[in-house]
């Protein structure tokens, strides 16, 4: 797994923030109301939140790596880099607004989730670090058609521990916006609305997908 990778999940983390509080602006923002050690709440929240991102990069890189140890073969392990960044090209899109493609990915998410939401009451509301990190935890499956995006990648990753570490990558790089998300609430989920930081946002991150399509047609016609 190239090292560029990681630093491409990080960044698409970060550039996908606008994403991540139109998702979780919600929940981050109840946790600074009525409560004050509200820094503490809110990094036991995303740790939680993250460690739960990196549990499902583990799945997704174990799941990677046995398909292509089954297969033995390059074509498989060239399929997946074309979902990764086809993903993250209709990942571009659907933040421009320009298409929902992304939109069934979270629908399919669900099916998981339907079961798992009705444990956050448990926690809620959450004014301690024993109740942030268990919510954080529960909410990292949260359908998310960024956080499948990059899942996407971490299916090429080839094994458990590299897919949570790419997704621990891209954790980091969301947790910038989710804590200030919660420090700022309402202020800064309006300017992450806007039309114009969403279509750049967008167009960044679609940018990682043409150039990773780029770099697996040269590949092919060099082979």
């Amino acid at each position: 797994m190239p090292e560029s990778s990681y630093l491409a999940l990080l960044l698409i983390g970060l550039l996908g923030g606008t994403h991540c509080i139109s998702m979780c602006g919600g929940i981050v923002g109840a946790l600074a109301m009525g409560t004050r050690p509200r820094l503490t709440l809110h990094l036991a929240y995303n740790l939680g939140r993250i460690v739960s991102y990196a549990a499902a990069g583990a799945i997704a890189g174990a799941l990677g790596g046995a398909s292509v140890a089954l297969s033995g073969q390059l074509p498989v392990r060239s399929f997946l880099y074309l979902l990764a960044n086809l993903m993250l090209i209709a990942l571009g899109l659907y933040l421009m607004g320009v298409t929902r493609a992304l939109a069934f990915s979270e629908r399919c998410g669900q099916r998981l989730w339907v079961h798992l939401q009705p444990l956050t009451r448990r926690f809620l509301p959450a004014h301690s670090s024993a109740q942030a990190f268990p919510l954080g935890l529960l909410w990292g499956w949260l359908p998310c058609g960024l956080v499948y995006s990059a899942l996407a990648t971490a299916l090429t990753s080839g094994s458990a521990l590299s897919g949570a570490a790419l997704m621990l990558a891209f954790g980091a790089g969301t947790l910038p916006n989710l804590l200030l998300a919660g420090l700022l609430a309402a202020r800064l989920q309006a300017y992450a609305r806007q039309p114009a930081i969403r279509r750049a946002s967008g167009l960044l991150v679609l940018g990682f997908g043409v150039w990773g399509l780029l770099g697996l047609a040269h590949l092919a016609l060099s082979t």
